[in-house]
């Protein structure tokens, strides 16, 4: 059986550890493949699609291409069409498939972490990964709400009506993240504040934080970010986007090899890859 070949595409790419975490899940699954990176621009998708993309087994795509790369594709799944949003290509005989993992991962490390999503849910941001895990929490009939800042409320607004659009039932509204009032059960950051190099960072201030109940950090680099270091001396359950990362890295190996792999083999791997990551920074 001859290699199979995979990557991930993005821009910058820089240090990622999708290919540390792909690689184990192909030795894991018994699998001849070998993983690499590609930094495309935004103005290069199209022409490495046909010179470059089309060549390999399947992809993982993140930032700026997840949306980007929909109008190239030959199919999407269900969620990924509903989502606009594409986060794992497989080709297979001649046509490329997209699907959407993100909520997959986030689901499962929600799950690993103890963390019941229920009551008062809020997403802070409305981007990509914020865009992800509400249309996942819409199909679980979950009420939640976005807080953002003061010039993504249009993009806010959007981002409801999309959502409702698609799932009527759905109740979603929008405020702004420096005027958060009340006690929140479940607050989920979709932002990138807080993330490696600017790890003091924190989405919104302390005495927010002081009432969560739980809080969902999608950064997975700090491993612990300072909302989850708050979080956690408050007494509040608190996780960071390790496990995430890992699950949907799995979920699209299922799409592109059909393999299944267990609990513990998973958990261990956010392990190992929490220690790979901390060796490079």
């Amino acid at each position: 059986m001859s290699t199979k070949h995979f990557a991930v595409i993005g821009h910058p790419i820089g240090h990622t550890m999708s290919p540390f975490i792909h690689k184990r899940l192909f030795d894991l699954a018994g699998i001849d493949a070998d993983y690499t990176k590609f930094d495309i621009a935004p103005d290069k998708l199209s022409g490495e699609y046909e010179n470059t993309l089309k060549k390999l087994d399947g992809y993982n795509v993140t930032i700026p291409h997840k949306q980007a790369i929909v109008k190239l594709l030959d199919g999407l799944d269900s969620k990924a069409e509903m989502f606009g949003s594409v986060n794992t290509v497989a080709n297979r005989d001649g046509k490329a498939f997209g699907y959407t993992t993100d909520p997959d991962g986030f689901i499962k490390a929600v799950e690993a972490a103890g963390i019941e999503l229920d009551g008062r849910i809020m997403i802070l941001g409305c981007g990509g990964a914020a865009r992800a895990i509400a249309f996942e929490l819409a199909l679980l009939g979950k009420p939640f709400e976005f807080a953002v800042r003061r010039e993504s409320v249009g993009k806010a607004g959007l981002l409801c009506l999309d959502i409702t659009r698609k799932l009527p039932d759905t109740e979603v509204s929008f405020g702004l993240i420096d005027q958060i009032i009340g006690t929140v059960d479940v607050l989920i950051n979709a932002t990138p504040v807080g993330m490696y190099p600017n790890v003091d960072d924190q989405p919104i201030h302390n005495c927010a934080i002081g009432r969560c109940a739980a809080v969902f950090d999608a950064i997975y680099n700090p491993l612990e970010t300072a909302l989850v270091k708050r979080a956690r001396a408050n007494g509040s359950k608190a996780a960071g986007g390790m496990a995430m990362l890992v699950w949907q890295a799995a979920v699209a190996q299922k799409h592109w090899n059909g393999t299944e792999f267990d609990k513990k083999d998973i958990e261990q791997l956010c392990l190992d890859a929490a220690e790979e990551m901390m060796k490079n920074y």
